[in-house]
Formats: C-alpha cells, structure tokens, sequence
C-alpha cells in the first residue's frame, strides 16, 4: 500500500516513451472525463446533504432538548388563576431557567399556518402556552408532572421528546445515506474507469506486444496508464467539484426561502471539504487502472 501511494504521487513526471500506447484523446479519453466529472458533480450535493443533515440533527437536537411547553385548558373563569398557579410551580422548579407565557399574538402566528391570519383566537377556547426553558442539567419531568396534577389540574406538560426524538433519528439517516451515496458514487467511478482502461489497452493490443518484443515489462506499460487515466480522472472530477459548488452557490438561501431543501449548502469550513473531491478521484482512478491494467496484461500475455 505505502509503495501504491508513492506511485500515485509520482505520477506528474510520467514517461513520454511509455504512454505513446496511451491514446491520448477518444473515447476511453471523454468516458473518463464525463464519468469523473459528472459523479464529482453528485458528490458534492451528496456531501452538501450529509453536512446539512448533520446540522439539522445538531440543531433540533439542541434546542428542542433545552425547551418544553406547558398546556393549560381550563374554564374561563379558571384560566388567569390556573395561568399564575402554573407559572409560580415553574418559577420554583429546580432545572427550569425561565417560563413564559406566549401572548395572543404569538399563539396566532402558530396557528397561522393551518388557519390563516385572521382566526379570532380570543373568542375562541385556545390553551394557554407556557414556553419553558431549562437551564443546567434541565429538570425532572416526573417529579414537576406530579406537581402539576396536584396545583394546576388543567396543565399538561410537553417536553418535545415524543417527536423530537424521531426529528433527530430522521435527520442522521439522512445523513447515513448521503455518506452511502458519497461511498455508490466512489465504487460507480471506479468500475467505468475500470472498463475505459481495459478498453484502451484492448484497443493497444498491437503497440503493446512491440513493446514488449522491445524488452518493456508489463508494470512499465501499466504504468503509462495509470498515470494518463489518474490524470483524466483528477481534472474531470475538477470540473465537475466546480460545477457543483456553482449549482450549491446558486440555491436559495435559508433565510430567505425557509424549509429544509433551501438549506441544502455548506457554511464556514464546511466549503473546504469539496476540495477532497478531485484528489479522492484520481485516487480511485490510480487503484482502479493500475488493478486493470495488470490484470489485462497478463491475460494478454
């Protein structure tokens, strides 16, 4: 393997005389470019999607996990006593930082999706929100649901775990997958590299038995190969790495189109990670063509 990998970075010197059986333009020449630089392509949004998937977890992970919500449904005449019973147990709950009641304004705005902006929320029999936000090592949500049955008959505490957990778990499969993409896309580029090799030295069959009455071994045939194919496959997934940045820079932002898909991207030193690609490409394309050249010389033999 160590003598593998200085080969590959040996590579740049080549050896003009041995790559005369390489044809240096054709079809094995643009199906290894097109192949490099349209799974470099997809690699980039596969990796986007891994990052961004990744945040997301990160994100609803820690938020959610620092924030409850109390529900009080109480009769009318009840609900302003009920509103300061709960907000008094909340106040002297050890783990809880701060419990808000939410005004009618922003009740509105959360119904606002499902209902429109003009729903009448104080003519009709809404619950009250209490928005809690612990602190520290949070509290304990048995003990403070039992407090509550007892002191606020009407309150029902949600601390987000019954869907929050299944947000996370959804978003880091979403991860899992894109990193499965990243490894299908590496193990597609590998076999159309393999097949353009093998059909460049089928195509060279007769330049290479010359060489080889001329005294050339077969590693200093595959060599030239290797290092033609190595090459096509860097500046191919090079091309293809931009093209994706572009396309990922020309999404919507976050910010302004909102939901998830428009926040498919990179951020901060996420941007350096696509610089991998073209590198890991050509050497994929160095094991791959050095395994397909070998192999094909010796049935050649």
């Amino acid at each position: 393997m160590k003598s593998d990998i200085t080969r590959l970075f040996g590579l740049v010197a080549g050896d003009p005389q041995a790559e005369r059986a390489v044809p240096p333009t054709g079809f094995t020449a643009k199906l290894t470019l097109f192949t490099a630089g349209a799974m470099a392509f997809l690699a980039v949004f596969a990796l986007a999607l891994s990052l961004a998937t990744g945040r997301l977890a990160d994100r609803w992970s820690a938020e959610l996990a620092r924030t409850s919500t109390l529900r009080i449904s109480a009769p009318a005449d009840q609900a302003d006593a009920q509103l300061l019973a709960a907000v008094e147990v909340l106040q002297t709950t050890p783990g809880v930082a701060q419990a808000r009641p939410l005004t009618a304004d922003e009740q509105r705005k959360l119904l606002e999706p499902w209902f429109g902006s003009d729903l009448p929320i104080e003519d009709l029999p809404i619950p009250q929100l209490i928005e809690i936000i612990e602190e520290g090592d949070g509290y304990d949500a048995t003990g403070l649901r039992a407090r509550l049955q007892a002191e606020v008959p009407g309150a029902v505490l949600d601390d987000h775990t019954r869907w929050r957990e299944p947000l996370v778990a959804a978003a880091n499969r979403l991860r899992s997958l894109g990193w499965l993409a990243l490894i299908l896309i590496a193990a597609s580029t590998a076999a159309m590299i393999t097949l353009a090799a093998q059909a460049a030295l089928a195509a060279n069959a007769q330049v290479i038995r010359v060489m080889r009455l001329v005294g050339a071994r077969d590693i200093y045939i595959a060599r030239a190969f290797v290092r033609r194919f190595t090459l096509r496959a860097f500046w191919g997934a090079a091309l293809g790495t931009g093209g994706g940045v572009l396309a990922v820079l020309l999404l919507p932002s976050a910010d302004v189109a909102g939901g998830f898909l428009t926040g498919l991207g990179f951020q901060g030193a996420h941007w350096f990670w696509p610089l991998i690609i073209p590198p890991l490409a050509a050497t994929v394309a160095f094991f791959a063509t050095r395994a397909a050249a070998l192999k094909t010389l010796k049935e050649q033999s």
